[in-house]
């Protein structure tokens, strides 16, 4: 009988779950259509479980052109219109605006900076925050590092981009890897599979 795979205590036993869990969670992410998609989502989540956006998560790829970032920032009101109708998304008004307005806010950051890969990861001085909580309840809601990310972001135009999202974004693209001690994904690993 094979041992038991041990994860995260917030992992449930949904395929989604654990296939996001064991294959993405804490990678570290330096491509900007994916840290766009991932910053997305996590706004698209507020208020709702991560599960839910798992689901969803097709349905978002499909809706937002496949996170082409330049496709999103020429969306009209009656694109906006078509995506408020379609439920393979949070059919959330003001989640969808600010996909529409945070895709401008990057093409303008990257036309500044390079990427948003560079700016973020800078927050992190280029390597990831390790940190090994015991329990769910020792994994912190946000950092003085997705504080100043946040306002960074919330300076140049980003929406839904508050400590507590980019916390969580940040553990998504593996800026921070706060798998639990006893995970089997906190032992050091030689090569990791790509995100989603």
């Amino acid at each position: 009988m094979a041992p038991e795979v041990r994860r995260c205590a917030w992992v449930t036993a949904d395929p989604l779950y654990v296939r996001y869990h064991d294959e993405e969670w804490g990678v570290p992410v330096h491509d900007d259509r994916h840290l766009f998609e991932m910053l997305t989502l996590e706004g698209a989540q507020a208020g709702l479980s991560w599960l839910t956006i798992l689901r969803k998560r097709e349905g978002y790829r499909r809706v937002f052109d496949g996170f082409d970032v330049e496709a999103i920032a020429r969306w009209n009101a009656r694109r906006v219109a078509r995506a408020m109708k379609d439920e393979g998304i949070v059919r959330n008004r003001l989640k969808i605006e600010s996909t529409v307005s945070n895709a401008k806010a990057f093409l303008a950051l990257r036309a500044d900076v390079g990427s948003l890969d560079s700016f973020a990861w800078a927050f992190v001085k280029g390597r990831p925050i390790v940190s090994r909580p015991r329990s769910p309840g020792e994994i912190q809601a946000q950092t003085p590092e997705s504080d100043a990310l946040s306002a960074a972001l919330k300076k140049r135009g980003f929406r839904f981009v508050g400590s507590t999202i980019v916390y969580a974004w940040m553990q998504a693209c593996g800026l921070v890897d706060d798998h639990a001690r006893d995970c089997f994904r906190a032992a050091p690993r030689a090569t990791r599979r790509a995100p989603l």
